[in-house]
């Protein structure tokens, strides 16, 4: 890899500590902003109050020491002092008297001279120079290493116009695609980035290289996707029977939400159709994508196949379970669990029941998918948001006599362009709304120093026979000083309330000594739980309607709104009280606000979406996330979706490319995916 440019060696060592070793990858370096000198300032007319303009002039007079240099610049109505404290030496070289220049920067007065430091400027009559500085100036992301070897804005236009007038860049995107989006073509699009004739031209080029990017990318998830499904040995499937028919006619004790019925419809279309189901049903918390669930659980079923139902950890494996008991109790259905924590003889006659092929259901852990653990008849994986299946996984249940189905739930409603990418192999089908009788959850703000007005507040509702969750958070990512934070804050609790059991939970707790404080707060027997966020998913207690979290500052939205969905689940009006520190970013005042204003998921997903970003929004162990040169998954989300569906237009015009003006765009596209085939093998 090298650059047909040539480059002075300091200069290729700053290049390539920025990851660029090629032409495309200097062409691939795109301005960050652009300014607009259009407006070519008069000097005499100048203010000197910090605005930013754009003067040509002539260089009058040169003044040097070793500590500045001063250029004196003038036109007809006046006279200008730059200034600049570090590259003496290059400027010394570059100007003399006479030279007309053009100099950019923000002018401020000193006594009697107007003056700016450190302008960009540029020679106006130097022809060997193809940079501009009057019209539309593209700004290049520097830092500490391009500065020394002076790698500018200037260097950097110089290099991507010199790149342009000797080499061709062939389309790749269809014609039909181009002309129905109306999109420049490949070369012109760079050129248009590079070097613009104005702010909307250099717009109509980036925007041409995003969808080109996001194209790219939708290409391979759909190719892949294909490809997949053609090598699948399919279940067959008769329509729902019986249990399922049972089940929402007699044993469920609410209507379902339009939101579940229309998710039902999607899953059963998909039985239906002869491909392998692999959908996402994303909704809020209380949503009942559960009872959904349990609805493709049992189609499964009545067509005398297994199901396993797997969660991130024990305690929500073990919810998990006890839901489809509750549930299922009136139906002839079996049941199973498996965890690390179940005895050998336990585990042992589970795998024989699962080992013979008949219709069961198997909730549980990872241990699920460990050796030894057979399900010949399994037909349907029912995977709880926080597990995602990685290559090894898949390739564990791809080694059954039968392709199962994979249903996965996210309590978090991941924004649309988000789950476009991250999910882009997965259907999706978002179920809004709660049910029947959920009452809006109030949420409200308090600073630590209101801290006995919350308590006094928690006095009448545990006087009334009320449950409270109180929360305290992860700080600084470690798992001791979490546990240490709600040590502390449970001997607080105790002493406050010294009339009411109070129940401890955190992460280092053995499964069972967990299991036992849940149990006590399901019952009503413990009155205040304080916990670290091992109850953000799963839990269940409809009688408690308070929620405290502590130093709310430091969660994330999206795990403030989890954590307040665990309440909210019964009839009683519920409230989730943020408690402050005095020292608040804006950032986190914003997230704070936004929990107050909504209690809708999808909007709180959105906003916490901007306020991160994709990768900290799905959080810092997520490796799904795309990474683009060019797009941005927050602010071009119109974007990725037409690029979405202009790839299922392709595809079903030319599943295999084989057109022949199709060629070009298959031959990139094979490079584009055998260089990144690990991360969407991710996926």
């Amino acid at each position: 890899m090298s650059f047909s440019l040539s480059i002075s060696a300091p200069r290729l060592k700053a290049l390539h500590s920025h990851g660029l070793h090629t032409d495309q990858d200097l062409l691939d370096f795109v301005p960050r902003r652009y300014l607009d000198r259009n407006a070519v300032s008069s000097i005499g007319l100048l203010r000197g109050a910090g605005e930013e303009v754009t003067v040509i002039g002539t260089v009058k007079d040169i003044r040097t020491d070793n500590k500045r240099l001063e250029v004196f610049i003038s036109d007809s109505s006046g006279e200008l002092k730059c200034v600049w404290f570090r590259g003496i030496n290059y400027f010394k070289k570059l100007l003399k008297p006479g030279d007309e220049v053009s100099v950019y920067g923000k002018v401020q007065r000193f006594g009697r001279w107007l003056s700016i430091a450190h302008p960009d400027l540029e020679k106006i009559k130097d022809n060997t120079n193809p940079t501009k500085t009057v019209g539309t100036i593209p700004v290049y992301a520097s830092n500490s290493f391009f500065k020394k070897v002076w790698l500018t804005s200037q260097v950097f236009q110089q290099w991507a116009s010199e790149l342009l007038r000797t080499t061709a860049l062939p389309d790749i995107l269809p014609e039909s695609v181009r002309l129905r989006l109306k999109l420049k073509n490949r070369h012109q699009a760079y050129i248009s980035v590079h070097n613009p004739e104005n702010l909307k031209d250099a717009q109509n080029g980036k925007t041409y290289l995003k969808f080109e990017e996001l194209f790219l990318f939708e290409l391979a998830v759909h190719t892949l996707k294909l490809r997949a499904e053609s090598q699948q040995t399919l279940l067959r499937f008769n329509g729902p029977g019986e249990l399922t028919k049972l089940f929402f006619r007699d044993a469920l004790p609410f209507n379902l939400t339009d939101g579940q019925v229309k998710a039902l419809k999607d899953i059963r279309s998909d039985f239906e159709s002869g491909r392998l189901m692999n959908r996402l049903i994303q909704g809020d918390v209380g949503s009942g994508k559960t009872v959904v669930a349990i609805g493709a659980i049992l189609m499964m079923l009545d067509n005398g196949y297994q199901a396993a139902f797997m969660a991130p950890t024990e305690i929500l494996a073990e919810q998990h379970y006890r839901t489809l008991c509750q549930y299922l109790s009136q139906l002839d259905v079996d049941i199973r669990l498996l965890t690390g924590k179940r005895t050998s003889r336990q585990k042992r006659d589970i795998l024989d029941a699962a080992a013979q092929g008949n219709p069961m259901i198997v909730a549980g852990t990872h241990a699920l998918i460990q050796q030894g653990v057979e399900l010949p008849r399994l037909g349907l994986i029912v995977v709880d948001e926080q597990h995602r299946f990685g290559v090894e996984q898949r390739a564990r249940f791809a080694n059954n006599p039968i392709s199962p189905h994979t249903l996965a739930m996210s309590a978090t409603p991941i924004p649309r362009s988000l789950a476009l990418s991250v999910f882009g192999k997965l259907d999706i089908s978002v179920i809004k709304g709660l049910p029947a009788g959920r009452k809006p959850i109030k949420t409200g703000i308090r600073p630590d120093s209101k801290r006995e007005d919350v308590y006094r507040f928690l006095d009448t509702v545990l006087k009334e026979g009320g449950q409270v969750y109180i929360v305290y958070p992860l700080v600084e990512e470690s798992e001791a000083l979490d546990l240490e934070n709600a040590m502390d804050g449970f001997e607080v609790i105790r002493k406050r309330f010294p009339d009411y059991s109070v129940g401890l939970l955190h992460g280092r707790m053995k499964a069972d000594e967990k299991e036992a404080v849940m149990s006590s707060f399901e019952s009503g027997e413990t009155s205040l739980l304080v916990s670290t966020t091992v109850i953000e998913v799963g839990i269940n207690v409809p009688n408690a309607s308070v929620m405290v979290i502590e130093h709310a500052e430091r969660f994330g939205l999206s795990q403030l709104h989890q954590l307040r969905g665990r309440i909210g689940r019964g009839s009683k009006q519920s409230y989730c009280i943020l408690i402050t520190s005095p020292k608040q970013s804006k950032t986190g005042k914003e997230r704070l606000r936004a929990m107050t204003e909504t209690n809708d998921g999808f909007l709180i997903s959105e906003a916490d979406l901007r306020l991160r970003g994709p990768g900290d929004f799905l959080g810092t162990r997520q490796s799904g996330v795309p990474e683009f040169k060019f797009a941005d998954l927050v602010e071009d989300e119109a974007l990725l979706a037409e690029a979405a569906a202009q790839v299922s237009l392709l595809l079903e015009d030319d599943p295999k490319l084989e057109k022949p003006e199709h060629q070009p765009l298959r031959l990139y596209f094979e490079k584009y995916l055998n260089e990144r085939r690990k991360f969407f093998e991710m996926m």
